[in-house]
C-alpha cells in the first residue's frame, strides 16, 4: 500500500471514530515538513504525520514540526504499526472519552 492510499483510509477511520471532526490535509509544498493531517474537534486539535510503516524515513523538518505542534496541542507520527495507540491518544487529546472504535480488516 502506498502512503497516499493509507492516508485516505486513515482519514475515513478518523471520521468514523470522531464523526463531528474536521480533517484537513496539508499541502507538503506549502511548508516542508508540516504534518500531513490536522484534526479539529471543538476547540481542540491534533496533527498527524502519516507514514506507511514505523520504519519509513523521516523527511527534513518533520520531527521538528511534530515536536513543536506536540508542545502546543497533540502531534504524532502515525502508521499502521502504531495506529490504534495514536488514535486513542488523539481521542484523549481532543477530550473524547471511551475506547477507540477501530475496525480491523
Amino acid at each position: 500500500m502506498k502512503e497516499t492510499a493509507y492516508q485516505t483510509e486513515l482519514m475515513k477511520k478518523i471520521f468514523d471514530l470522531i464523526p463531528d471532526c474536521i480533517v484537513l490535509k496539508n499541502d507538503p509544498r506549502h511548508i516542508q515538513g508540516i504534518p500531513d493531517l490536522i484534526v479539529l474537534h471543538g476547540n481542540k486539535w491534533g496533527a498527524l504525520e502519516v507514514k506507511i510503516s514505523d520504519k519509513a524515513p523521516i523527511q527534513p523538518n518533520q520531527q521538528y514540526y511534530v515536536d513543536a505542534l506536540g508542545e502546543m496541542s497533540f502531534a504524532s507520527f502515525i502508521s499502521p504499526d502504531n495506529e490504534e495507540d495514536v488514535l486513542s491518544e488523539l481521542q484523549h487529546a481532543l477530550g473524547i472519552t471511551g475506547q477507540a472504535r477501530i475496525s480491523k480488516p
